[in-house]
């Protein structure tokens, strides 16, 4: 196993992952022979796909076509001799490298932190970020004392909550932490939910990142909560079915919830594995509150379901009604726009991270299941095949990771 310092850790999960992946034979109709032509034009052309880019307002077939890690063209009938690899995506879906802002890949530093790799890399995400280190949890132990084991959370304590410690940290290490992050529920936070809130804030507002703000099961109401917050702090975990949701006793959108996004706080998804809800989804789209990101909370305690992946969240959007378009501009155009990333990510814009993932849109009937065991069928479902990474190729969930 490869062991990484704290800052390596950070910079893998702002900027991706490492590892490469094998191609299987299978996976050559996918996959043109290497051209020995040193003078190639371009290294890489993935060919034929549905392009889907939502910066741009793309969504038709196109090449891109990529030179030096850097998207060099995207265009029509890109011939296939001027580019030393082709990767055909005829048939397929393609899309900037995908976003994830909240998921937990801090593997072996924490309880819920699994390997970033084989469960985003390999699925489309190029980018993710890990709710807690890359989002400076506001305590000072971080999320380590929770897990199944030892259900009791990090905030019940506000002595081990820092501020001045945080801005210090945060100072010092500008370059990998993007935000301040605070868990709010009852058993992380107990009844000082407010005070915790403020102590985060405080930090956050002090470097000048954006809170997050993992809601659900709190002691104070929604409302309390989004006072608080202002343009470009985010509430994760948003279509919970918990207590203190967005929606009031006869399932209607709360008004302060309007006003927040209003005034620029981000709703985002943070499915995990109790924090997304199908009835509380279909309540708020059907009243025309979209969520502003879409992320998977992706951790030990739900990559095996009900989250599994951003494909198959994204999916499960796709079924309550969003097009490919919202859902892609979910989890590349929005999330870009999120946290201070370098720039050049969630497009394919001429000069961007060569950052691209290619998919299958199967059709038929898909289960899907929400964090309260509610079930619906979809009839689509995005299926990752190939995911390019800084302008190499990593294969997809399908091909196993190796280390070369």
């Amino acid at each position: 196993m490869q062991h990484l310092t704290r800052r390596q850790f950070l910079q893998h999960s702002t900027v991706g992952s490492s590892l490469v992946c094998s191609v299987r034979a299978e996976w050559r109709d996918l996959l043109a022979a290497e051209s020995q032509n040193t003078a190639a034009r371009y290294d890489l052309l993935i060919k034929g796909g549905r392009v889907i880019d939502p910066s741009q307002g793309l969504s038709s077939e196109r090449d891109i076509a990529v030179s030096g890690g850097k998207i060099a063209r995207a265009g029509i009938n890109i011939v296939e001799t001027e580019a030393r690899q082709v990767l055909n995506a005829r048939g397929k879906i393609v899309t900037p490298g995908l976003i994830d802002i909240h998921v937990h890949v801090y593997d072996g530093g924490a309880p819920l932190g699994i390997p970033a790799d084989p469960n985003c890399i390999a699925k489309g995400v190029t980018t993710v970020v890990d709710a807690g280190s890359v989002l400076l949890n506001i305590a000072v132990a971080g999320q380590t004392p929770y897990s199944d084991d030892n259900p009791y959370g990090e905030l019940l304590d506000l002595r081990y909550a820092n501020p001045q410690l945080a801005i210090r940290t945060i100072e010092q290490n500008r370059d990998v932490i993007l935000g301040v992050k605070v868990r709010l529920e009852m058993n992380l936070a107990g009844e000082h939910d407010l005070a915790a809130l403020r102590l985060a804030k405080e930090a956050a507002d002090a470097v000048r990142l954006p809170l997050m703000v993992h809601i659900g099961n709190t002691h104070s109401p929604l409302k309390d909560i989004l006072n608080v917050l202002t343009k470009g702090d985010i509430i994760t975990h948003s279509f919970h079915s918990k207590e203190h949701g967005i929606l009031d006793d006869r399932g209607r959108v709360l008004p302060e919830v309007r006003a927040a996004v209003g005034r620029g706080v981000n709703l985002d998804i943070g499915h995990g594995r109790g924090s997304f809800s199908f009835d509380v989804a279909e309540k708020a789209l059907k009243q025309e509150l979209l969520p502003g990101t879409i992320s998977t909370d992706l951790h030990h305690y739900n990559v095996n379901g009900p989250a599994f992946d951003m494909a198959t969240t994204l999916s499960k959007f796709l079924r309550l009604g969003l097009t490919l378009e919202q859902v892609i501009e979910r989890a590349a155009t929005n999330p870009a726009n999120t946290f201070g990333f370098p720039k050049g990510l969630g497009t394919l814009r001429e000069g961007a991270e060569a950052d691209v993932a290619v998919f299958s849109l199967a059709e038929g009937d898909f289960e899907f299941e929400d964090t309260q065991k509610q079930k619906r069928i979809g009839h689509q479902k995005l299926v990752p095949v190939a995911t390019v990474k800084a302008g190499r190729i990593y294969g997809s969930a399908s091909i196993p990771v190796v280390r070369q």
